[in-house]
């Protein structure tokens, strides 16, 4: 079982749970009550450290309850996502002899974890918490696993709890290096800056967009950080990631000068790397991190600048001079625009038509979640983000981070409308969470897409193994029922015609909703049918 922050373990460990409180009481740590599953609960600790910039903090159990949550440890590590993991473990009089469920937590979680680490004594409890709380917080953030031996959670002591949680100051540029950046921004003919990555407050993302008004230069922005940055501005030229359109591919080779701010040059963000060089890129590469550890990972860049995106921007803006020719910035917002638009889907709900309705419904500040799957291109190409509007996404394509990712969100703020999009496969590894979504008063609005198939596995089978389809069809319960009998509102979507109705239903509901959308395997993509896939692939074979 997972606990949240201020759910004890039921032992004397008042020691750790003073710690936390004063971590709790300062910075608002992640608080919700019983979980259903481990994995369902580190996903929500993930995604209140990327919505709120604080560390999400969850308790597993010791042996599966750890292996169960490493998932969400892997996903917070991917999106750079500051959280805490609290694992119990095997007093010290039964280490090293595999006792009942013992793990080596550090040798277990030390290539996904920024850092994993194990309390010796009780009296040393503050201060590991204090360190676990800066390490996730300072360069680029990420997710730090705490083991709790049984002997230490037991144990009572009068050391004096931690007061308050250590601020770190963000870094900031040398004026040298934001003076021969704008100048060579300037100079350059087809700019192009890529933004992503955690530790963005609304100054820096306001600066951001002050930054490409002002030199007319187009962001993309790296794989699921759509967010970052109006969509509707005539600077935002789309999104970086799976299943890049050939439209924003094209841009980002054909520019002469990248400006990359907080962005790790992962494999999707980059194209697989094939969009940009290793380790020299044809185009000027200018990097920009939060952390030193990044800058030259993979990309050897022209510039590099240790700094934190907010702060580099804001310097950037207020020195940046106008470009005077616009045609670059306006053919890459054009070409996104482009982008947007898809044929109307077979079968009987047409997703096209559901997006379009939600551009247009959705408050101003609403909170987009969905896992991993095809169905994940719809909110993720197809929906218009707003200054206030978020998206919380695994880069890790976790399937399963919708569910929690929207419980999270209602936790961290109830007023707020939160829509997940789920798919069929996608909703069935953390539809358990419902009941914690019920007993926290925290539904959010979840729209499965059910075309009873693995969508994205299904794809790939069939565009290079056509006709030798294994493994991909789903028998599915009824999704309607089942999310009634957690309390939820509940319908099944049969037609397109259906969803605007059933759409204000969902939000007017008090006790959250499940929309069971029936979209058609033929629509697999948003461009391409499935016989399209699969005929094309045959064509090829012959």
């Amino acid at each position: 079982m997972a606990l949240g922050a201020r759910h004890s373990f039921g032992v004397p460990g008042e020691s750790y749970l003073a710690a936390l409180d004063a971590m709790h009481d300062t910075a608002g740590v992640f608080d919700f009550t019983l979980c259903r599953q481990e994995g369902g609960a580190a996903f929500m600790a993930a995604a209140y450290g990327k919505l709120t910039g604080q560390p999400g903090i969850c308790f597993v159990t010791r042996g599966p309850g750890a292996t169960n949550a490493s998932i969400g440890v892997h996903t917070a590590m991917q999106d750079s996502v500051p959280m805490l993991l609290f694992i119990g473990q095997v007093g010290a009089d039964m280490k090293d002899r595999e006792a009942f469920q013992e793990i080596d937590y550090r040798a277990f979680f030390g290539t996904v974890a920024k850092w994993a680490t194990e309390i010796p004594d009780v009296t040393r409890i503050p201060e590991y918490v204090a360190r676990a709380w800066s390490v996730a917080l300072s360069g680029r953030p990420g997710p730090v696993v705490v083991a709790l031996p049984e002997d230490v959670l037991s144990a009572v002591s009068d050391i004096p709890p931690l007061r308050k949680p250590v601020a770190i100051p963000e870094p900031a540029p040398s004026q040298d290096a934001v003076a021969e950046i704008a100048a060579r921004l300037e100079q350059a003919e087809r700019p192009l800056i890529i933004a992503g990555g955690q530790g963005w407050n609304d100054d820096g993302r306001a600066a951001l967009q002050r930054l490409a008004e002002a030199s007319d230069v187009p962001v993309v922005t790296a794989f699921r950080f759509n967010d970052l940055m109006d969509n509707h501005s005539p600077h935002y030229a789309g999104e970086a990631g799976v299943g890049m359109h050939p439209t924003t591919q094209a841009l980002i080779r054909a520019s002469d000068a990248v400006l990359a701010i907080n962005v790790r040059m992962g494999e999707m963000t980059t194209g697989a790397y094939e969009l940009l060089d290793v380790p020299y890129p044809a185009q000027s590469l200018f990097h920009v991190h939060t952390s030193d550890g990044e800058l030259g990972k993979v990309y050897v860049p022209d510039i590099a600048v240790h700094s934190g995106p907010n702060n580099f921007c804001t310097a950037l803006a207020g020195v940046i001079r106008e470009r005077s020719d616009s045609a670059w910035r306006s053919r890459a917002r054009k070409g996104f625009e482009a982008t947007l638009d898809a044929p109307a889907q077979p079968g009987p709900v047409d997703m096209v038509s559901i997006m379009a309705h939600l551009r247009d419904r959705l408050p101003d500040d609403a909170i987009l979640t969905n896992g991993a799957g095809n169905f994940a291109s719809w909110p993720g190409k197809f929906f218009l983000y707003g200054p206030d509007q978020r998206l919380l996404a695994p880069q890790s394509g976790a399937m399963g981070f919708g569910v929690p990712a929207a419980i999270a969100a209602r936790v961290a703020d109830p007023l707020r409308t939160v829509v997940c999009f789920a798919g069929d496969g996608d909703f069935q590894m953390t539809c358990q969470e419902l009941g914690t979504a019920a007993q926290a008063g925290a539904q959010p609005i979840i729209l499965i897409l059910n075309n009873g198939v693995y969508g994205t596995i299904r794809m790939h089978q069939e565009a290079h193994f056509p006709e030798r389809v294994s493994g991909t069809t789903l028998e599915n319960p009824d999704f309607a029922a089942l999310a009634a009998s957690y309390g939820f509102h509940a319908e099944t979507v049969q037609s397109t015609a259906e969803f605007e109705a059933a759409f204000e239903r969902a939000m007017a509901s008090q006790t959250g909703a499940v929309l069971d959308l029936q979209v058609a395997a033929e629509a697999l993509t948003p461009g391409r049918t499935l016989s399209q896939i699969r005929e094309a692939a045959l064509r090829s074979a012959d």
